[in-house]
């Protein structure tokens, strides 16, 4: 499991540079402007009204998928895949069909603030993002698909044609029409369906027209999908709250948030999503076997995992989120004004990033016991807090006071995840959870004291750029070396590992 998820990560990192890279070019030709906001709501828009129905059907797929498998054989498996992805069709021209019969309405309750030349143009590009709607549903089965298949590399490596062909669609839109922003990303979307079909025909698969709403797999989908369905449309309720504020407190207050939002997803995209992603089949197999035990050690050696990782990116995007976000965007058409914002919210972000990822790995717990009611219950309870956390933070902290309210809500939520799992499966190893994480925090505070001194220390005969860069290395020297020398279990399995791998090598 650690094998692959540690490629995953490689190939993940890949990937998001070239994310990065289309962040930089869009911040660096358009700023934080009305192109930039009405561009970032129309890619929104499409993710968030179909968005969770592909999460909610795409997360109950791999539970009974397996369960089919299991019981039933690879033919009943194939024929239970084909229902659900001509569900997801007819599903998909509904939304399509609404959304283009009505574009300027939904763009409104997205983004309120608006003007009109604003509206018309998001409205404009809106109508042309809403099909990639089709691919993005087939390709959430596809991939969950695949992962079942223990097909994992393929499915990592779609980000990178996405982001590729998105990066050269912004820069051809600087010297000619705008519109090209729209159609590059449907493009993009596109491409990821075209790059898993090898790999789907490999895999023994076989598209068939035909649907069976009657089918005993398709109801219990239906039952498990619902509830995270629900759990899901909070979620993007939530992010639905943040923009309309957003684009009421500044022009441009919409892409700071994005941009923002977007490093601290660099991170979950890197490292959590890479171990929820081996980890989800392998519990979800477990669950099936009753193998109870088993599946309790990796749901606690992920947890552990997760810590590691995060809990010193936290601290280092909370000291030096203004240097992170000059270093990363601060040239062309992104001022100051627009510097001050991202980085006032990517602070704010950093504090519920461990709230983030072990909110997905706890949820996915739940999902692969095929009980989806509570983290539902959860999310609904988590949107209520951060609606009001909003409405009062927004007034004094800005744009910072929606990251900050949707960071305490996470946190908020996967604490409350957490009570529920372990009275839902019994102890899964809590009190060694917790010793591990508070030496992983120890050593996080004592790795974000030695790299702001660092930094401190060098930008006086250097340029903070290349300070930043050395603060980091010796920020990430020391904890690697204070982690080493205090003994966690799972981080010792990791580095002897790592050591066995290396020491192959050299024979």
């Amino acid at each position: 499991m650690k094998k692959t998820a540690i490629i995953l990560m490689f190939i993940t990192i890949i990937s998001k540079l070239f994310g990065f890279g289309r962040e930089i070019a869009l911040s660096y030709i358009y700023g934080a402007s009305n192109i930039s906001d009405a561009y970032l709501i129309s890619i929104t828009i499409p993710s968030v009204v179909f968005g969770f129905v592909s999460i909610g059907i795409g997360a109950g797929f791999i539970p009974i998928f397996s369960e089919v498998m299991e019981k039933k054989g690879e033919n009943e498996a194939n024929y239970f895949t084909n229902n659900v992805i001509n569900f997801i069709l007819i599903v998909s021209t509904v939304i399509v069909i609404i959304g283009i019969l009505f574009t300027k309405d939904i763009v409104k309750l997205f983004a309120s603030g608006f003007d009109e030349s604003t509206l018309l143009l998001a409205s404009q590009y809106t109508r042309i993002s809403l099909f990639s709607i089709y691919f993005a549903g087939l390709i959430t089965i596809f991939k969950n698909f695949l992962q079942v298949k223990n097909k994992y590399i393929i499915t990592a490596l779609i980000g990178m044609p996405l982001n590729l062909i998105v990066l050269i669609s912004i820069l051809l839109s600087a010297s000619s029409s705008k519109t090209i922003l729209a159609i590059g990303y449907l493009v993009a979307v596109a491409s990821q369906l075209v790059f898993l079909i090898p790999a789907i025909k490999e895999s023994g698969y076989k598209y068939k027209l035909s649907i069976d709403f009657k089918n005993d797999e398709i109801i219990k989908l239906g039952h498990i999908a619902f509830p995270i369905i629900l759990g899901v449309s909070v979620n993007e309720i939530n992010k639905l709250v943040d923009r309309t504020i957003a684009s009421r407190i500044a022009i441009g207050g919409i892409s700071s948030l994005n941009y923002a939002h977007m490093l601290n997803g660099f991170v979950q995209g890197i490292f959590v999503i890479s171990i929820i992603t081996v980890v989800f089949p392998i519990i979800s197999k477990l669950a099936v076997q009753n193998e109870f035990s088993k599946l309790k050690k990796t749901i606690s050696e992920s947890i552990v995992s997760i810590g590691f990782i995060i809990a010193p990116i936290t601290i280092g995007s909370m000291m030096f989120s203004g240097q992170i976000v000059r270093i990363l965007f601060g040239r062309g058409a992104f001022d100051n004004t627009a510097i001050s914002m991202t980085s006032n919210a990517l602070f704010f972000y950093s504090i519920g990033m461990i709230g983030f990822s072990l909110r997905d790995i706890l949820s996915r717990a739940f999902y692969s016991l095929q009980d989806t009611k509570t983290p539902m219950i959860n999310a609904a309870i988590g949107m209520i807090l951060n609606i009001v956390l909003n409405l009062i933070l927004s007034r004094y902290l800005g744009i910072g006071g929606l990251a900050l309210a949707t960071s305490i809500s996470a946190l908020f939520t996967t604490l409350l995840l957490f009570i529920s799992l372990r009275k839902k499966i019994g102890p899964f190893g809590m009190k060694q959870i917790s010793i591990s994480f508070l030496k992983i925090l120890f050593a996080s505070l004592v790795m974000g004291g030695l790299a702001k001194l660092s930094f401190n220390y060098l930008t006086a005969s250097l340029s903070q750029n290349l300070s930043l860069l050395m603060a980091i290395v010796v920020g990430a020297v020391s904890y690697f070396v204070i982690i080493y020398f205090m003994k966690i279990e799972d981080v010792d399995v990791i580095v002897g590992a790592i050591k066995k791998k290396f020491g192959k090598r050299s024979i």
